[in-house]
């Protein structure tokens, strides 16, 4: 079984997630709580999308999260450098055009796609601001793009039960079901390590993104970032 480290290697990052691949969305909705359904609702209203628009969906995994997309009428591309993922995610749903693709060099010309998101996977690619850039190229002037990520929470008693669930709650509900617990040691430390939410602003601004703005869901745990290319 993999664990990836905090420099997040590519290659490691992608064989941790083909070893979670068969049992992630499940795994992720034990964990959460639930709460992960919620939060992709809250990021379907945001991306807004429309018959005929054509929307990225980085990240995608077994492209659980492009389906809200789809049932809009929207042409989706879900996009994955794990090809576990992409391969339970094809036989879930194969007439879904999934596509293999680095972050950090995404496999699609400039100025394509309508809205550009990616939930819960930014803090997993290695050169963040990099990824923030290819999302930039590849959307059309007045594109928007959507980040739904693990943040911070902003109350601080809040946060610190939330650390220690983090830490110490977590690793044990994974191994009762996930198929790699440790992986989910790594997401624990990569959340602790990830930017807040002034933070994130600031990197989608500095990649180009106008009208940066967020909000904060279940008090923090996740943040929801939006921008527009100008």
């Amino acid at each position: 079984m993999t664990r990836a480290t905090l420099d997040k290697q590519p290659h490691e990052v992608a064989s941790m997630f083909d070893d979670v691949a068969a049992n992630y969305d499940l795994t992720n909705d034990v964990l959460s709580l639930g709460q992960d359904r919620r939060w992709r609702k809250e990021v379907a209203k945001a991306v807004d999308a429309r018959p005929a628009q054509k929307v990225l969906d980085l990240a995608a995994g077994t492209a659980t999260s492009s389906q809200p997309f789809a049932r809009a009428g929207a042409y989706v591309v879900p996009c994955d450098f794990s090809l576990g993922m992409l391969r339970v995610g094809k036989k879930n749903h194969p007439w879904m055009p999934f596509t293999a693709g680095d972050g950090t060099k995404l496999p699609f010309r400039d100025d394509v796609f309508d809205a550009v998101t990616i939930s819960f996977g930014l803090r997993n690619i290695q050169d963040t601001e990099q990824a923030l850039r290819e999302l930039y190229r590849v959307t059309k002037p007045g594109g928007r793009v959507v980040i739904c990520e693990f943040s911070h929470p902003t109350w601080a008693p809040f946060r610190t039960v939330y650390e220690e669930y983090l830490m110490r709650a977590l690793p044990p509900v994974a191994r009762a079901v996930s198929s790699n617990p440790d992986a989910y040691v790594y997401l624990a430390e990569s959340i602790q390590s990830w930017p807040d939410q002034p933070t994130l602003a600031g990197l989608l601004q500095k990649a180009g993104w106008s009208k940066v703005a967020w909000r904060n869901l279940s008090g923090g745990i996740v943040a929801l970032h939006r921008g527009f290319k100008p």
